[in-house]
């Protein structure tokens, strides 16, 4: 890839992390173009659809987010693992709000552009929770699906203003939901 076009994509990522972070999925194309300084022929060079570029900007994000259940895993108790890869992931969708639902459908969809990472951070799911259940010390009723999508909830829920303040009641209440020692 040429400088400028090395350029290009850094400069695109940037600015659609800040897009997205405040428009989530419904980011304009068009306007993170024009906020980059390039043409939206320039961008949909790099990145031809939405999709592509949501992977690309989240890509980094969810391999930092899988490396880090590898830590937990290595590091803690299944139960203390399970309950700090929940934070972690309640804090990921409050950061990418509006393309958890890019994610949920993406990783059951080999096709998708979102496919390999998506499923890459669900198989960390299964892990954590699998290794706490065999310890007895999580619902053995539910399953990586169930974890998401508790996680996706939360997250989405505690971005709303009149429910922010109420953000560790709540994760203390789902958590304890999913602990059985708790």
């Amino acid at each position: 890839m040429r400088a400028d076009a090395k350029r290009n994509y850094s400069r695109l990522l940037a600015v659609a992390r800040g897009v997205v972070a405040r428009h989530g999925g419904d980011a304009s194309m068009r306007d993170i173009a024009r906020r980059a300084n390039v043409g939206l022929a320039t961008l949909l060079r790099h990145f031809p659809t939405r999709e592509a570029l949501f992977e690309a900007l989240l890509r980094t994000n969810l391999e930092a987010l899988t490396q880090k259940a590898g830590e937990l895993e290595t590091l803690n108790p299944p139960d203390e693992a399970l309950v700090s890869w929940f934070r972690e992931g309640v804090a990921f969708v409050q950061s990418y709000s509006g393309v958890v639902a890019l994610m949920a459908s993406a990783h059951a969809d080999p096709d998708s552009a979102l496919y390999a990472t998506c499923a890459a951070v669900h198989s960390a799911d299964a892990r954590i929770l699998l290794r706490a259940q065999a310890e007895g010390t999580a619902r053995a009723d539910m399953d990586a699906d169930d974890l998401f999508a508790l996680m996706s909830a939360l997250g989405w829920l505690v971005g709303q203003h009149s429910f922010a303040s109420r953000a560790d009641h709540l994760f203390h209440l789902i958590t304890s939901a999913i602990l059985t020692s708790r």
